[in-house]
């Protein structure tokens, strides 16, 4: 594991208010790559060598050139003010990691659905325990070189709900994770600022029922 950081990357002492955003979605998606081109700091990885033990249990359809994975969570950090640091969370892929997500979602403010159009069915169980859990998410559709689709096939496909957005991105390239991140948080203040008039509309009634007569 590599955790190395410089004295020009050191935490502020003032910083006191940290975001956690995770990054999810099947094997080989460029969830680690979107961590270490985006972070401030030399990430955290925890990737190992595939061996032929895995062969078994790992599903490499259109990932045959992968040699190394992910085997518990990426980490990286992003300063964004004296005050705010955004963490960020890449979850492992395959299946046999799954167990350690929902302890990743813990205190989540967000996720980022990392997507490859050539396997879009591998985005289907990130999607599906991020909605169990009601954690808001945005999609991001990695370049891989593959198939175009339009931005209504891949709704459809991964029955993504109007209100869900989905962008492209290129995980290699620093300001293409980060419009990515962009959009999340862009995502968060949207459904935070339409909750804030459901809470006065809930509290109005209340606040307006007469005390009972002692």
């Amino acid at each position: 594991m590599d955790s190395a950081t410089s004295d020009r990357d050191a935490l502020q002492a003032t910083a006191d208010n940290g975001l956690k955003i995770v990054v999810v979605g099947g094997f080989g998606v460029g969830k680690t790559t979107m961590v270490r081109s985006v972070s401030e700091i030399r990430p955290l990885n925890t990737e190992e060598t595939m061996t032929r033990a895995g062969e078994a249990v790992d599903h490499l359809d259109g990932v045959q050139s992968k040699t190394s994975t992910t085997v518990a969570f990426d980490f990286g950090r992003i300063t964004l003010d004296a005050r705010s640091v955004l963490y960020l969370f890449g979850a492992p892929g395959q299946e046999r990691f799954w167990f350690l997500w929902d302890r990743l979602f813990s205190g989540t403010l967000g996720a980022v659905v990392l997507a490859d159009t050539r396997r879009l069915s591998d985005s289907w169980y990130a999607i599906d325990r991020l909605e169990h859990h009601g954690t808001p998410f945005i999609v991001a559709c990695n370049d891989f070189g593959g198939p175009l689709h339009s931005e209504q096939q891949i709704r459809e496909a991964l029955d993504l709900s109007p209100d869900v957005p989905l962008v492209e991105c290129d995980a290699r390239d620093r300001s293409s994770s980060k419009y990515v991140l962009i959009t999340l948080v862009e995502h968060l203040q949207q459904l935070a600022a339409a909750r804030v008039p459901e809470a006065a509309l809930t509290a109005a009634p209340a606040a307006m029922t007469p005390e009972p007569t002692p």
